[in-house]
């Protein structure tokens, strides 16, 4: 039977799986389905759109396990679609370590630890071994050989015969059963509505799964994004070829002009592939000129560096480009960085002067900064030359006519190029402007857009380009105005040049470990930077030519370019990833490409704008902010029916966010039903710090329809209930093999919980909540909705048992001793976060607890051992001092040093007054602990976990 009151997603979600291949997708890096389109900020990955779409779509039954099955079969994460999916082979070596001593004997010889299969076996017998060793696989192991499920384009008839059975439908694809479902729910094709569209995962995941589709944003470039997914991707595979076609033209074109101006070539026919430049300022104590640069090095593995060279006639540097350089010669290119920590170190006189002295920035008596750089002018493409920065070519990589490259310091002649770059400019700098083929639009001041003109005193857009750059790129936007014939090859065009944009400034570091030029927005910001790659036109072909493919996509696709608060389309289901807590800056960040793509852009979209609307945009943390999100919300509430649902994406999950968020949702008329976290984000590789969010809320909401009123104390004992109940189901529901839910995702269900209550009701008679919304809160101070949603915390964190503990046990224990367990539970997850341990300790009230950890590393904390903790600290005033954990762990320590469990046991029997009344509890935390010797994330507890079992079957066994 099933229940179309309540949907899948509702009841359960794959959180574990789900996670697992939400991370591939965004390992597949510019692999993406969309990324190839081009730069968006905070894209959610399209199987996580595409899970929650079916689980919003799926009924609830009364067998939830089968509901499981079939939602796996569906989104081909079961047994089946991971054999489906598998596309590449198990290694030989693999297979044997996987197989038992009687079947590596039965098909393997192995000669010296030399594997390989018997001469006998056959071709089938090796494909039944791949299917063997697979399934014994664990779930992260099975998907190294597996494509994503979006490129899996069906599901065999045999498995969808077993999903129809289930769901009483007749579909045979994704697509058909998307329809079958949606008008048993809604009696028609349901259209999703995204309108913080934004890079288009939303609108492209719902049209290519069969709904309708209805896309907006506030923002130009994320609505040509959208666009793009929309209808090029959804073109056919004859006009994508097409439009590849027109790329590739363009791109010849633009290359022959350049090879006819001379502007890359030297005089032995070598190209460039490659531009070094750095800036260059007067060092203020003895006026030489210096070249800036934070390392000398330009490529570890050609071992090229540049040697900086006194000149003193001119009282600057001479810069020689060398290879194959010498280990010394390295260190020293390292060593002699005229850049640290924010200074100019100049290599004549030895001196280091901060650079913001160099700039003659300066504070005034309000306390605010005075930025000293001189602000260039509209006209202006190069520094003039009593500028305080001076730009500086250095380094050329050229490849020869049989593809050998080599590095270079730049001759006379190379010079003499660049002269000619600036002079071709000049010729058309006026009309590309007028034509809107490079920026003449101005920089507006901003959080992210400050830095540009605040650091190199640059106030217009195409000044973030060097003049080689601004004539590639006006080039082949002159190319595209005279030769594109369809909207879809401007867009393309557009979309090509942005792309340009982003790997082709003056903001692309240059990476000398892999010796190729990083993007502009490695990271959410504009980082002016010292010395920066060019790119010649041949190195640009990777971003020009975009990765097109053909999907099959819906054609009831509604676009506009709208402000969410003013949306009058109805949607069935809203999905939307709001711009939350001025996480990401999106309109000032995407400015950088509208700059580019203004006239073009309204050429192509007469009925749009090409403005990044900033005082529209949904931005801050106050009360301004959450104004705006109450009228989206309640906006999307009044533009879907009663039985309508939503899905909001977010990332943050601190209490005080959470509380706004129940606050606005309550105000716009929704209720929430459900909370989920999914791991979305990939590790951060150096450029994020601290405890950066890996995570991705799923809320899921319904309209308000209740006329209740509660009071506060009649909620508390409701929230209880329903905190206990969402953590049984979850438990019943999870799959011993392959847990699906971690302790994190048990206390965000007590998050979801509490809200879920509070929701639940028209008014809580004690929270005025307009009150609550507009009022500004001092740092530390909880609203009443934090302080419910902390008691619901505090209710999961006594209710969620570590395994191996009764809860008679539990109960037993302080709030020190759970935190301790508990922080012990989350290193068997690999969870290293310090932000995590903080929850804890807030959630057992536990305020004393940075003395219990070994590192309090942002991304490497965790807790101390026995060994770590040594005697330190026993019987002092401390809360944990005198707890029996802290005792038991001084027990091992004892009988660790002394290598005599019997000194363990002594230290228990003569330091815990009740040892004989407390056995059980010793027992099992030193069971508990015996267990961490096997866990890969925690080889620290190796010898504790060792002595451990033996000083608890000592303790067993005392007295008998």
């Amino acid at each position: 039977m099933f229940d179309w009151n309540k949907s899948f997603i509702e009841v359960q979600f794959p959180v574990s799986k789900a996670s697992k291949e939400s991370y591939k997708e965004r390992k597949a890096g510019s692999g993406q389905t969309l990324t190839g389109l081009g730069k968006w900020w905070g894209r959610k990955p399209l199987i996580l759109v595409r899970a929650a779409l079916l689980g919003l779509l799926m009924p609830a039954s009364d067998n939830p396990k089968k509901d499981m099955e079939i939602f796996l079969k569906i989104l081909t994460m079961d047994e089946e679609g991971l054999w489906l999916r598998k596309k590449q082979s198990i290694p030989i070596k693999e297979i044997y370590e996987n197989l038992s001593e009687e079947e590596r004997e039965r098909y393997f010889e192995n000669n010296d630890g030399k594997i390989t299969y018997k001469s006998n076996i056959t071709r089938k017998e090796k494909e039944q071994l791949q299917r063997l060793v697979f399934n014994r696989l664990s779930y992260d192991e099975k998907l190294k050989y597996c494509v994503r499920p979006e490129e899996i384009d069906n599901l065999p008839e045999s498995e969808w015969q077993v999903i129809n059975q289930h769901l009483g439908t007749n579909a045979k694809s994704l697509q058909e059963l998307v329809r079958e479902l949606g008008k048993k729910r809604f009696g028609k094709v349901p259209v999703v509505g995204d309108c913080f569209a934004g890079g288009g995962s939303v609108p492209f995941e719902a049209a290519r799964m069969g709904f309708d589709v209805y896309a907006s944003d506030l923002n130009p470039i994320a609505m040509l994004l959208t666009w793009a997914a929309l209808n090029i991707l959804g073109s056919s595979e004859e006009e994508i070829e097409s439009l590849k076609k027109f790329q590739e033209k363009i791109f010849e074109l633009a290359d022959k002009q350049i090879t006819e101006w001379g502007i890359e070539h030297n005089e032995q026919g070598h190209r460039a592939n490659a531009y070094l430049y750095c800036n260059e300022t007067i060092c203020p104590e003895c006026g030489w000129r210096v070249p800036l640069a934070p390392s000398w090095i330009v490529g570890k593995g050609t071992k090229t560096v540049a040697i900086l060279k006194e000149n003193s006639e001119t009282k600057s540097f001479d810069i020689e480009i060398k290879s194959n350089a010498t280990v010394e010669e390295m260190e020293l290119a390292e060593k002699m960085a005229t850049v640290k920590d924010s200074s100019l170190v100049c290599p004549h006189c030895k001196v280091s002067t901060p650079i913001a002295a160099i700039r003659k920035d300066r504070i005034k008596e309000d306390g605010s900064v005075e930025y000293g750089l001189r602000r260039w002018e509209a006209h202006e493409f190069l520094p003039r030359p009593d500028d305080v920065f001076q730009e500086r070519l250095y380094c050329i990589r050229y490849e020869t006519q049989d593809g050998k490259r080599y590095y270079t310091a730049p001759t006379e002649e190379d010079l003499k190029r660049e002269e000619k770059v600036v002079n071709l400019l000049k010729e058309r700098f006026y009309e590309w402007q007028e034509k809107g083929y490079i920026p003449n639009s101005m920089i507006e001041e901003g959080e992210k857009t400050n830095e540009p003109v605040r650091t190199r005193g640059w106030s217009y857009w195409h000044q973030l380009f060097n003049p080689r750059q601004l004539l590639v790129h006006g080039l082949l936007m002159e190319l595209i105005d005279k030769h594109a014939k369809t909207e879809k090859e401007k867009v393309v065009g557009l979309l090509g040049i942005n792309k340009c944009c982003d790997w082709n400034s003056k903001l692309c570091r240059w990476d000398n470990s892999y010796e190729k030029s990083i993007q502009t927005y490695y990271n959410q910001a504009l980082n002016t930077i010292y010395n920066y790659s060019s790119r010649p036109i041949v190195f640009l072909q990777s971003s020009w030519i975009l990765d097109l493919n053909s999907y099959f996509l819906t054609k009831f696709a509604t676009i506009k370019l709208s402000d969410a608060r003013s949306i009058k389309n109805m949607s069935d289901i809203w999905l939307t990833d709001p711009p939350y807590a001025d996480a990401i800056n999106y309109h000032e960040l995407s400015e950088f490409f509208l700059a580019w793509a203004k006239k073009m852009l309204l050429d192509v979209f007469p009925d749009w704008y090409a403005d990044s609307k900033r005082a529209l945009a949904i931005k801050g943390t106050g009360e301004s902010f959450k104004q705006s999100m109450v009228e989206v919300y309640k906006n999307l509430a009044d533009h879907m029916p009663d039985n309508g649902m939503q899905i909001i994406m977010f990332t943050h999950q601190n209490v005080s966010v959470w509380a706004d968020l129940a606050l606005i949702l309550w105000v716009a008329g929704l209720r929430v039903t459900a909370a989920w976290n999914i791991a979305t984000e990939t590790d951060a590789s150096g450029i994020k710090q601290g405890n950066y969010v890996k995570g991705t809320v799923i809320l899921v909401l319904r309209k308000q329809t209740s006329e209740e009123t509660a009071y506060l104390d009649e909620i508390y004992p409701e929230i209880e209930s329903e905190v206990q109940s969402q953590i049984d189901i979850m438990r019943a529901l999870d799959d011993k093999e392959e847990p699906n839910f971690s302790d994190t995702d048990y206390l965000l269900a007590a998050y979801a919980a509490s809200l879920k209550v509070l929701t639940s009701y028209k008014k809580i008679e004690d929270i005025d909540i307009q009150y609550e919304l507009s009022k500004t809160r001092l740092q530390g101070e909880e609203s009443p909705i934090e302080k419910i949603i902390n008691e619901a915390v505090k209710i999961a964190y006594d209710y969620i048992i570590p395994k191996g503990f009764d809860s008679y046990t539990w109960k037993m224990l302080t709030p020190e001793e759970r935190f301790y367990i508990k922080g012990l539970d989350l290193e068997k997850e690999g969870i290293y976060q310090l932000g995590a341990y903080q929850e804890l300790a807030k959630g057992f009230g536990v305020k004393e607890y940075r003395e219990l950890l070994a590192s309090t590393k942002a991304n490497n904390a965790r807790l101390k051992t026995a060994l770590e903790f040594g005697m330190r600290g026993l019987g002092s005033s401390d809360k944990f001092s005198n707890t029996i954990v802290r005792n038991v762990l001084a027990a091992l320590h004892q009988a660790i040093k002394a290598e005599d469990t019997t000194k363990g046991r002594n230290w228990l029997k003569n330091e815990l007054p009740n040892y004989w009344n407390q056995r059980s509890i010793i027992i099992e935390i030193l069971e508990y602990i015996s267990a961490l010797g096997n866990i890969k994330t925690m080889p620290h507890w190796k010898e504790e976990a060792k002595y451990a079992r033996l000083l608890a079957e000592l303790v067993k066994n005392d007295g008998v």
